[in-house]
This record gives structure tokens, sequence and C-alpha cells, in this order.
């Protein structure tokens, strides 16, 4: 087995395709069908459900998928490592961020780390949803991440947390934007929602689900975005409400009005995630103190903004 047919089968399975796949690659689809066959000979289980339109992963080969990004992963970070040695660059520190935290952690987080005597080349990945953060970072793609849990266990790579409560977003001119106190979610039950598809962000449309289930409803999302961003701006425009975390809206004044809604038994939180390497890398533990220090000064603003 070579490190070739791991990219190969990457390819593959992230595409859902080998066509598109051989397309990605710039190689013909034969060749790369035959390698992928190749593969799984030697490894002695089908990994691919081959389907009139496209692959599927068997369960066999979700979990050969895993490992074989994690073996990448760590066979290019040992020659990065490696050349950064030599040549006597400033070491990588790579940081995964969920869409919101781009601009409400990275700037702090960022200009901490010039101030810093590290001398670190830092590079940002945004990588959602939270699950696909999760097992980049087991995977030794990145170093460090903040991921959003909602219903889901705390992993054991969480350093971290601070709540990001739930909040409705509506347009300033409805009904609902009028009051200060928390709302039930409840009376926004027959309201039109705004909302990410569920293979967009599965843990996030999982979460909001939850939440409009334990009021008593089912929402009906009439509009889709694939970012917060876009989530808030079909709010401002008047297409509907949505159930965004507090530390995802914009400053005040905005088109977009916050309500916090009343206390639920489902829990928004943000999370510091590291990788637990040995040896630790000279570095880790002044980076982790001013990600934590980022972290909790998000934790003070939300708090002090209701």
């Amino acid at each position: 087995m070579e490190l070739r047919h791991l990219r190969y089968f990457i390819a593959v399975a992230e595409a859902g395709s080998i066509s598109r796949a051989a397309q990605k690659l710039f190689i013909a689809q034969p060749p790369l069908s035959a390698q992928i066959r190749q593969l799984e000979d030697e490894v002695g289980v089908p990994l691919l459900l081959r389907r009139p339109r496209g692959v599927a992963l068997t369960a066999a080969g979700e979990s050969f998928l895993a490992d074989a990004r994690a073996i990448l992963a760590r066979s290019q970070q040992a020659a990065a490592r490696a050349r950064e040695t030599h040549s006597g660059q400033a070491q990588r520190l790579r940081i995964g961020l969920m869409p919101s935290t781009t601009q409400s952690l990275l700037p702090g987080l960022a200009q901490a780390l010039a101030r810093s005597a590290l001398g670190l080349r830092l590079e940002a990945h945004e990588i959602s949803p939270s699950s696909r953060q999760l097992q980049a970072l087991r995977n030794a793609e990145i170093d460090l991440g903040f991921i959003r849990l909602g219903v889901e266990d705390v992993p054991e790579e969480a350093l971290a947390a601070i709540d990001d409560p739930y909040c409705l977003a509506v347009p300033r001119a409805h009904s609902l934007a009028r009051g200060e106190s928390p709302i039930k979610l409840a009376v926004a039950a027959h309201e039109a929602f705004v909302g990410f598809a569920s293979h967009h962000q599965s843990d996030y449309f999982d979460q909001t689900l939850a939440l409009c289930v334990e009021a008593g409803f089912r929402p009906e999302v009439r509009h889709v975005a694939g970012q917060f961003d876009g989530v808030l701006g079909m709010v401002a425009c008047g297409l509907g409400v949505a159930i965004v975390p507090a530390s995802c809206f914009p400053p005040k004044g905005r088109a977009v009005v916050r309500r916090r809604l009343t206390s639920s038994r489902y829990r928004s939180r943000l999370l510091l995630i590291a990788r637990h390497d040995e040896p630790a890398a000279p570095w880790r533990d002044e980076v982790l103190a001013l990600a934590r220090r980022e972290l909790q000064a998000l934790g003070g603003r939300l708090q002090g903004g209701f």
C-alpha cells in the first residue's frame, strides 16, 4: 500500500464518484478504478459500494477513510517539519475554525500571536461541521481548533468552553423584535424559518431541530443558507426567523434583532480543542493560554450583551 492509494481513495470518498475524483486528480477514470480495486484487494474488504450514479462508503470504508486521512496528514506533517527544521523556517500553527469564529475569535487571537515572541506561522482553516473539525484534529490536520457543541458529548480533546446561548434572530420590523426579556421558542412556531440544509451543517441542523421539538413544534425551514452570514442576511430581508448562537450576531443597530431564548436542556457551547502530542511542541502551552484567554474574553462579551 502506497500513499498515492490513500490519496486516491480519499479523493473518491470526498467526491462521491470515481469520475469526478479522476477529474480532480487529473488522471483517467480506468486507471483510478484499477488503483481503488487494488487497494480493496490489499485491505481485504470492500471499501466502496458502486452505484449507477457514484459510489458510497461501506462501514469498512468509513473506518478506513478516517485512518487514511490521519496517515496522509502525518506524512505531510513529517515532511513539512523536516523542511522547516532544515531551512530554519518558523514552525506552523494550524488552527481550525467554525465559520462564525473567523469573526469572533480569530482577529484577537491572530493579534495576540503576532505580539508574542513565538515566531509561529499561523495557518487558519475554516472546517465545519464540528464533527469534521474534531476528526481533522485527531488526524493531525490541525493543532488546535474551536468547535460548537450542542447535544453531543464533550470530547476528551476539549480544554476550555464557554456558553454561547441560542437566540432567535428576527427582522427589526417584526413584532417579536420588541422587548428585552427572554422569550419562549414556541412563540415562533408558526413563523417561516431560515436554516441550514441537513447535509451542509448537519451538527447544527440537528441541534436547532432538537430545540424546536422540545418547544413542541417542527420548524418550517423555508429558506436555506450555507453560513451564518447568509442566514442573518435572509432574516434581515424579512424572509423569516432563525435560531442562531449569540456570538454570530452583528453589532447592534443592524437590521436583525437578537432575542435570547428561555432556558433549555440543550446548551450551545464553544469549545477549544487541542491535540495531545507527545512530545509536546515547545510553544504549545503559551499558544493554548492565548487561545483560552480569547475564548474567555468572548464569553465575557456574550454575557455582557444580555
